[in-house]
Formats: C-alpha cells, structure tokens, sequence
C-alpha cells in the first residue's frame, strides 16, 4: 500500500517528518515522532504543524523523513 503525502499542501522548510494519525490528520514534525495508539506525538521535542487531512490509511506505518539530502 502507497501512502501519499497530504496535497496540495507543501509543509514549512523546517518539516524533516510527516505523519498521519488514526482520524486522517497529517503532521509535520521537526524531529522524529513517537507513536502511541492512535497517532504520533513530538514528545516535547522540536516543533509541529497540521498539514491536512485525508482518509487513514494504514497510519501506522505513515511516518516518513522528507529531509535527508543535504543541501550544499
């Protein structure tokens, strides 16, 4: 199963994760998320920012980095 970015938002410059909880929400984290049983949370850590909505599926493996090329 292919799990999509949420369209046609393009998450801030300083988003290096985005996610999606258990009702649809997409985030985007500064810092890798944990998981808990109905989403993702930042753990006081870094920042966070809703990026949309779109139906869940398969949440639970939506966590993908978004910045791992270093920009020169």
């Amino acid at each position: 199963m292919t799990i999509d970015t949420p369209s046609p938002c393009l998450p801030p410059a300083w988003v290096s994760w985005i996610a999606q909880d258990s009702n649809g929400v997409w985030w985007g984290y500064s810092v890798e998320p944990l998981r808990n049983e109905t989403g993702w949370y930042e753990n006081e850590l870094g920042r966070h920012v809703r990026l949309g909505e779109s139906e869940p599926l398969d949440w639970e493996r939506s966590l993908k980095s978004i910045r791992k090329q270093i920009v020169k």
